[in-house]
């Protein structure tokens, strides 16, 4: 690791820690040559799969896409940002966890609506509303229905 006050290559770790939930390290490093102390944060980089559209277009899986999604969907309902990164961090792990290469977008939709459920009914209905493209109210309904059925 370069240090960031001469550029010396010669750095070494003081201290490591877990943080972020032990999904980052926290490394304090001194330069050899300045003396100088700096920290460093290291991420596993994990590879998402693609994701195979409707139309069967592909794109690389978006994240800030769909947290704005989720947003739209939990707005001015009581659900914490917490809970918002949770449910990422939970779909985001079963796409990892097919161990495939491209997903289905509907896999996503289907996933992030069962979670959904779990956390807040109005935004689930929202959610499906937009996700299952509802065209009349016996299809809000039908949704609602099936929340009912769950109890």
């Amino acid at each position: 690791m370069y240090c960031p006050f001469c550029l010396a290559q010669d750095t070494k770790v003081i201290d490591s820690r877990l943080v972020a939930e032990g999904h980052q390290v926290r490394r304090r490093r001194q330069c050899n040559e300045c003396t100088e102390r700096f920290t460093t944060f290291e991420t596993a980089e994990l590879v998402m799969p693609r994701v195979i559209k409707s139309d069967d277009s592909r794109e690389p899986y978006n994240e800030n896409k769909l947290r704005l999604g989720l947003m739209r969907a939990l707005e001015k309902r009581p659900v914490s940002t917490e809970q918002i990164e949770t449910i990422i961090s939970q779909l985001e792990s079963a796409l990892r966890a097919t161990g495939e290469r491209e997903i289905q977008s509907k896999l996503i939709g289907n996933i992030l609506m069962d979670k959904l459920k779990d956390v807040d009914q109005v935004a689930y209905v929202r959610f499906a509303s937009v996700y299952r493209s509802f065209q009349d109210i016996k299809e809000f309904g039908e949704a609602i229905a099936g929340l009912d059925e769950r109890k």
